[in-house]
């Protein structure tokens, strides 16, 4: 009886030293945010099970056309209940948003079900050491709190289409490094440029997307994450 109660008196002290490791970390991690004390995260709402949260970072490629809202809406359409913020801002960095420490702040207040994440093209090497580096550092808080990491691979500017494959293979390269998701827009975009020559997924400044490309971006995310719902 001495014994097993020695045995679960040991167990639970380990269970505890993880919980407050697990806390400290992530102390650690908001104050090296800096983050403003007014910074309060909203109470999470009591949603059914069967909905699933999902965190979009990113910039103006993402909130153009509010991308969030489109796979909110796609996904309902084919019996998906989808809750979906966004933090995104005019030319960010994954960088910038590690920086600023909102990213973190939510992850580990939230627990989303996944993180979208997403920089500019990030076709060269400074592009693809910001991509690789922060986003190792957002995998690993994602993986201390029960989220799937998934990449949004974007596209240059039309002026640029010779880097495509650059931004192709960072982006496929950082997911497959970090063991992330990866929605391969760029890709699909790629091919579907190259078999039809109608470029109507850029936007009238041939950067960011239409509305049909920011659709289109929002079915290939839904695939990557629900297998084609």
């Amino acid at each position: 009886m001495k014994l097993l109660l020695k045995r679960s008196l040991i167990i639970l002290a380990i269970c505890l030293n993880t919980i407050n490791v697990g806390s400290q970390n992530d102390q650690n991690i908001l104050e090296e945010a800096n983050l403003p004390e007014e910074f309060i995260i909203p109470e999470e709402a009591n949603l059914p099970d069967s909905t699933k949260t999902i965190l979009f970072v990113g910039n103006s490629l993402t909130y153009t056309n509010d991308l969030p809202s489109l796979v909110a809406t796609i996904a309902k359409e084919n019996g998906v209940e989808i809750v979906a913020e966004m933090i995104a801002y005019p030319n960010y960095s994954l960088e910038d948003h590690w920086n600023e420490g909102k990213l973190q702040r939510l992850i580990i207040s939230k627990s989303y079900d996944f993180v979208i994440i997403q920089q500019g093209p990030s076709s060269q090497q400074n592009g693809r050491i910001s991509l690789l580096d922060y986003g190792a550092r957002i995998k690993t808080l994602c993986d201390e709190h029960n989220t799937k990491l998934a990449f949004f691979m974007v596209w240059p500017a039309f002026s640029n289409f010779q880097t495509f494959d650059g931004v192709i293979d960072n982006y496929s390269n950082a997911a497959t490094v970090t063991n992330s998701l990866l929605c391969p827009v760029g890709l699909v975009w790629k091919n579907y440029f190259s078999e039809t020559n109608d470029y109507s997924y850029y936007g009238s400044d041939m950067f960011h997307p239409s509305l049909k490309g920011s659709q289109n971006a929002a079915k290939i995310i839904l695939e990557t994450l629900f297998e084609k719902p």
